[in-house]
């Protein structure tokens, strides 16, 4: 970081803790719902069957719309499938399409002008919902368009004659509509299209400037999210419905790893469904998180998040590249001094390494053995160094691993990563290493480092019962080495993991 995005970046930290002044900041909402599920998704419904269902998912949002607005809201953000839930096919879904038309191409307040579209009830109910309490308003809701598109004339219909898109749709405080989003990375979703074009949509507030709209699947690939980053959108809206993996790929996890490793706001909500393993919602920016994650044994309810953020200028960054943040500690401004960095272990010291599935992939692990010292391993040309200390705990026998993956993830999803990963085993055999774990006892101290062929690397520090903690520090050199330090956990260590996305290499 030059010594001119240094100032900037620490003018950044010195208005914001200065405080308060309404220009500044805002104050943001999102809430996880446990949506009021259609018990037979495949089978079609009448318009007017569909409609009641949406009506009793709908009428929870108004509660939640007025309980944010009395505690300040200025924008309300709702999840991904919440309004008419999900397994739907192609057709099942049909009784729950409205058409909605593009705020690019003209301007409609459903509320006040709600005669202009036949069958558009779920959008005039957000539209007066966002005009009655007086916020912005962004929900998630599929979306019925006429072939061939305006935006794309010539490409081919579906085989049916139209399009079916998973959309967001957002309403300024007195309801107008003012941007639809068609999300671009589908995840088993057979009752929608992928867009013939990839849309990049943002939208303006006057409290907060601009924001940008993604979609669950969408934040782990290039487009169109790291489009908007690269762009200078600084602050991104993030519906989900989105199912837990542990130990890499928890929601709250990757949440918090974008927001640092881009140096963004993330306004992202979760389902709630414990069959489904979905919960996991919060408001994070490069200084702070404020999240919610459900514990096992929870009432199976929703939650309103609700935080003061920073308005994020983008002269804030100073110019500085998409990537991971640099010299990112607790507090959100710089240090002058550097990391302390895992030297080069000496091949009398490297362990023997050995080969776990972890997230489906075929990591290579090393185990800590000692309670402290130095150690490396490599998954081919990619090798994961770290430094640590465990602090002294009464009894304890857990069993940790570093890992490093190289590859393409294939299950589920396809798109390339190089991985470095602290991670607690499930058990005390080597095997159960990159197994899913919640709990652990055993603090440590570490610097985890990696080289990386991108500059895309998002770090994470996750401690027991899903705690999310603030690296105290993150470093990147030209070269595309990534440090991470950390100390003084809060609690047992669970995960920690640099997890660098090789966007070039998705197609190949």
């Amino acid at each position: 970081m030059s010594l001119r995005e240094r100032l900037l970046f620490l003018l950044g930290c010195v208005s914001w803790a200065a405080g308060g002044a309404a220009d500044s900041s805002y104050i943001a909402a999102v809430y996880e719902h446990r949506v009021v599920l259609n018990p037979e998704p495949r089978v079609p419904l009448s318009r007017r069957d569909a409609l009641q269902l949406l009506e009793r998912n709908l009428e929870i949002y108004e509660q939640q719309a007025a309980r944010a607005a009395l505690q300040g809201a200025q924008i309300l953000v709702f999840p991904e499938d919440g309004l008419h839930g999900f397994n739907y096919t192609r057709s099942s879904i049909s009784g729950f399409l409205e058409t909605i038309p593009d705020p690019q191409r003209e301007s409609w307040n459903p509320c006040t002008q709600p005669g202009r579209y036949n069958n558009t009830e779920v959008l005039q109910r957000l539209s007066c919902m966002a005009r009655r309490h007086n916020l912005y308003l962004v929900a998630n809701m599929p979306d019925l368009q006429p072939c061939p598109l305006p935006t794309a004339p010539s490409a081919p219909c579906p085989a049916d004659g139209h399009w079916q898109f998973n959309t967001n749709v957002v309403f300024s405080s007195d309801g107008l509509l003012v941007a639809r989003y068609h999300k671009n990375n589908l995840y088993f979703e057979d009752a929608f299209d992928t867009p013939p074009q990839t849309e990049v949509i943002t939208f303006d507030t006057p409290f907060a400037g601009t924001f940008g709209l993604i979609i669950c699947f969408d934040i782990l690939f290039h487009d169109p999210t790291i489009t908007l980053v690269e762009r200078g959108v600084r602050q991104l809206i993030f519906p989900a419905a989105w199912m837990n993996q542990l130990p890499l790929l928890d929601l709250i996890q990757f949440q918090r790893a974008f927001s640092l490793g881009h140096n963004v706001t993330l306004l992202g909500v979760n389902i709630r469904s414990d069959p489904l393993i979905m919960t996991g919602s919060g408001i994070y920016t490069p200084f702070s998180a404020t999240y919610h994650h459900a514990a096992k044994g929870d009432p199976e309810e929703g939650r309103l998040i609700v935080a003061r953020v920073p308005r994020l200028d983008p002269l804030w960054e100073g110019g500085a590249r998409p990537g991971v943040a640099v010299d990112a500690p607790e507090t959100g401004c710089c240090r002058a001094d550097g990391c302390d960095e895992p030297s080069a272990v000496p091949a009398s010291l490297r362990d023997p390494s050995f080969t776990s599935s972890m997230m489906h992939d075929p990591f290579k692990f090393v185990l800590l053995e000692e309670t402290e010292g130095r150690l490396e391993v490599c998954d081919g040309a990619f090798c994961c160094r770290l430094q640590y200390r465990q602090l002294p705990q009464s009894g304890s026998t857990e069993l940790y691993a570093l890992g490093a993956f190289a590859g393409t993830h294939v299950v589920n999803g396809r798109y390339a990563v190089q991985v470095c990963a602290l991670v607690r085993c499930a058990r005390t055999e080597p095997g159960t290493c990159g197994q899913e774990v919640e709990e652990a006892r055993t603090k440590m101290d570490f610097v985890l480092e990696g080289t990386f062929q991108t500059r895309y690397v998002y770090p994470s520090v996750l401690a027991s019962r899903m705690v999310l903690e603030q690296p105290e520090r993150l470093e990147r050199t030209a070269e595309g080495r990534v440090t991470m330090k950390h100390s003084n956990m809060t609690g047992g260590l669970v995960t920690a993991c640099l997890y660098g996305r090789m966007y070039h290499l998705d197609n190949e």
